[in-house]
């Protein structure tokens, strides 16, 4: 393997002249400059890069730690972080956090032992004093932390309350509700938004509401439960695409149809849900917006091209997809 050593002896120059051109750091002659590029390119020198992060203590690095790998939402985010941080000149090392707190302070540390420039998060645990003491730029991503803290989110209820609105203005006489795990503000703000809209109706308790925990194993059992507790639900709006899709799969193994017998809404808008027969409609987020306003963000506060100080919590709109579902 070359070193930089092989690489000074090539060009007859010193160790510390390679390392001032491969840092661009310090006065060297053009001449010099061009021999020492020249014998890097002969030999097909690479740097160390794990010794240039701990000489610098940066490594033009950011780190992405998502709750749920397995949730199509967070591949579907990581892409668009990855694609933008290439474009802006860094790379991302990607943390599958499982939701648990031990584990999400875990990499946290192991981020910051690499020298990574800043941090996009997803996470329910995590809390305002934990990003203090990381002493560099955070950005929480469809998940909210702290005001405090740059942020990246959609309208939730304002989603949660169209979707329960659709499923009305297509008949919908009784609507259950598919929540999301109850320490996630997300899950609890399309919850506020489905009962805003049917919490006045003769029929509403919260007995039509069933927690399908953000994964498609327990939203086909809270369907099943949900339907055997309430046969007349003729709607059901869950709060990811993920659930919606266990709902579907629940309603017929009751042998109810959809949509015919029972329409189903979901929420996120993931590739997977045009795959899926029938075709879930759904309240789309901008995926890879998200990941893309929120990699630039960060970046700029790593470059210091924005405060924290400056307005960093971004909101973004929703849009109704209609697909075959309902």
């Amino acid at each position: 393997m070359i070193s930089i050593k092989d690489v000074a002896k090539h060009a007859g120059v010193s160790v510390a002249t390679v390392s001032r051109v491969l840092n661009n750091s310090g006065y060297v002659g053009q001449d010099t400059r061009i021999k020492v590029e020249k014998a890097i390119k002969e030999l097909n020198y690479k740097p160390n890069e794990v010794a240039r992060s701990l000489f610098k203590k940066q490594s033009n690095t950011i780190g992405l730690i998502v709750p749920d790998i397995m949730n199509p939402f967070f591949p579907e985010l990581a892409r668009a972080v990855e694609d933008t941080a290439i474009q802006l000149g860094y790379n991302v090392i990607l943390c599958n956090s499982d939701g648990d707190e031990k584990k999400e302070q875990n990499y946290l540390d192991v981020l910051q032992q690499q020298y990574v420039n800043g941090i996009i998060v997803s996470s329910n645990t995590l809390n305002a004093t934990q990003i203090e003491r990381l002493n560099m730029p955070v950005v929480s991503i469809d998940r909210v932390i702290s005001k405090g803290l740059p942020t990246i989110v959609v309208e939730n209820k304002k989603g949660a309350m169209m979707a329960t609105r659709f499923l009305q203005s297509k008949g919908c006489t009784r609507i259950g509700h598919i929540k999301g795990n109850n320490s996630i503000v997300n899950a609890e703000e399309r919850c506020e938004g489905y009962k805003e809209i049917v919490g006045k109706e003769s029929w509403y308790n919260d007995t039509y509401i069933a927690n399908g925990k953000y994964d498609m194993q327990s939203s086909i059992q809270a369907t099943l439960e949900l339907l055997q507790r309430h046969p007349d639900i003729d709607g059901i709006f869950a709060a990811n695409d993920i659930m919606a899709i266990g709902a579907i799969k629940a309603a017929y193994q009751l042998g109810r149809r959809v949509p015919e017998d029972i329409a189903i809404i979901g929420f996120d808008g993931i590739s997977l849900s045009k795959a899926t027969t029938p075709e879930l409609t759904t309240i789309e987020q901008p995926i890879y917006e998200m990941g893309e306003k929120a990699t630039k963000m960060l970046v700029s506060l790593m470059e210091q091209k924005q405060s924290m100080d400056q307005e960093n919590y971004k909101i973004l709109d929703v849009t109704l997809i209609e697909r075959e579902s309902t």
